[in-house]
């Protein structure tokens, strides 16, 4: 089973290759509230909702002070793409070989269909400003779930 994150404990360190061919560390966030969310693949209807949602919120959530972040194991092109046919206006970060997702216990045995698989886990952190994970949620729903971290957040 893939260890998860829990509040309080420090956020994991990455260094990615972004949607437009730079490269986003998280020591580049350093200062300022951080959600990262993981999602299994672009442009899958789920996940283009999902990222869509967090489009659709980014200024609300921008003026409660958070960054938003995306993380998944598709190519740099392929995040491109995605970016461009949806509009997404937030950094989207290529994990190839899985270390970051394994790293925050967002990839490994999942329920899928009724049976165990490996794959990534839909997840969200909240990151605070010096680095250390204010909240991990674990196997959200593509739907609905930016709107319920907004209530948890209190933002609106």
């Amino acid at each position: 089973m893939t260890e998860r994150l829990t509040a309080g404990d420090p956020a994991p360190e990455f260094t990615l290759p972004t949607d437009n061919g730079d490269t986003l560390t998280l020591k580049d966030l350093r200062g300022r509230k951080v959600i990262l969310y993981v999602y299994p693949a672009a442009m899958t209807p789920g996940c283009t909702k999902q990222a869509c949602d967090f489009r659709d919120s980014l200024g609300s959530l921008q003026a409660a002070g958070y960054e938003v972040v995306g993380i998944s194991p598709d190519t740099p092109a392929k995040l491109a793409k995605f970016r461009e046919r949806d509009a997404i206006t937030f950094p989207l970060v290529s994990d190839r070989d899985k270390s970051v997702l394994t790293g925050y216990g967002a990839f490994g045995e999942k329920q899928m269909y009724g049976k165990t698989v490996t794959g990534v886990i839909r997840s969200t952190f909240v990151i605070d400003e010096n680095g250390a994970i204010e909240h991990a949620f674990y196997n959200v729903k593509a739907t609905g779930h930016v709107a319920k971290l907004r209530r948890d957040l209190g933002i609106d």
